[in-house]
């Protein structure tokens, strides 16, 4: 008897383990987290690449300061949207509208990871990835959140969100934030962004409705006003891949082929879900953009030229 207490005792104890950890990846958002550090790691690999700058020292505090920030904000993000997660079925059982973790405790966390975040990158980094990372923080907190119940316009605030990790990146390899380099990474994240969330807008806009908030798919039965939009932004995102090499010294020209080819396969994608209006068709778009991501980052990567900052600037 007293063995099978003990065992039901560790049984308890891991159960209640393993539903903690659940909550912490839960309520930090982990993936959407390493999606950050991924493009700034992106950004700092563009930067270092061929002038010899690399450091495996500052890209791992970069990597250790970004990844608290970008969790802290998570966290701050769900404090903020607690009622809206609560009344949607996809966001229901998180830890703060399940009531398995106390705000307060919550608010505690957000505030710790964001401030060693930013601390950590402005003392062990420098100071523009500190100033970068702020950013982030700051339109994602306190301008994207709270105007997603106020206008549809809030998903370009957060593309802009979205587009300024990869800076942290830039910044930690010592080049200057008015640069042609700065332009093609703020581009290439803030375009892709758009298509992105339009598609997974349209596929929940009955949830998003539902959490009382405003976005471009709101009322979109048939889905032609979401998929012309991405459409617009794929288009976009496709002119830039092709341009960028041939307007700057940074890119190799191929990378022109490689972006196009990429982006116009968003634009086939975009177009099918204009004229279907199918939700299979906007989870087909969706999931493209999820592999168009790594894929151009890798091809940038390969097509960039090692050129001096000053070179560079605007």
């Amino acid at each position: 008897m007293a063995e099978r207490q003990v065992h039901d005792g560790q049984t308890g104890a891991t159960g209640i383990l393993r539903q903690l950890r659940g909550d912490l990846i839960a309520l930090t958002k982990a993936r959407l987290s390493v999606l950050v550090v991924l493009t700034a790691c992106f950004g700092y690999f563009i930067a270092t690449k061929g002038l010899g700058t690399f450091s495996w020292l500052t890209f791992m505090h970069m990597v250790f300061g970004t990844t608290l920030a970008a969790a802290g904000a998570s966290v701050f993000n769900q404090l903020m949207e607690v009622e809206s997660d609560r009344r949607m079925l996809r966001t229901s059982d998180r830890p703060l509208p399940a009531n398995r973790m106390p705000k307060p405790a919550a608010f505690i966390l957000g505030w710790l990871l964001c401030a060693f975040g930013l601390i950590h990158l402005g003392v062990k980094v420098n100071t523009g990835a500190f100033v970068m990372a702020g950013a982030t923080l700051l339109t994602y907190l306190f301008i994207y959140t709270p105007m997603k119940r106020v206008s549809s316009a809030n998903t370009i605030v957060g593309g802009i969100s979205g587009a300024l990790p990869p800076l942290i990146g830039w910044m930690s390899g010592g080049q200057p934030v008015l640069s042609a380099g700065t332009a093609f990474l703020f581009g290439l994240l803030f375009l892709w962004q758009l298509p992105h969330f339009a598609a997974i807008n349209w596929m929940y806009r009955e949830e998003y409705m539902r959490g009382g908030f405003k976005m471009w798919s709101n009322e979109d039965e048939s889905g032609k006003k979401t998929a012309r939009i991405a459409l617009f932004y794929s288009v976009v995102l496709t002119v830039l891949s092709i341009a960028f090499p041939f307007i700057t010294s940074l890119m190799a020209g191929w990378g022109a082929l490689s972006g196009g080819l990429l982006g116009v396969v968003m634009v086939l994608l975009s177009l099918r879900f204009l004229k279907s209006g199918k939700r299979d068709d906007a989870r087909v778009l969706f999931f493209y953009t999820l592999l168009y991501l790594p894929l151009m980052m890798i091809a940038s990567y390969l097509a960039w030229r090692a050129v001096a900052p000053w070179i560079v600037t605007l």
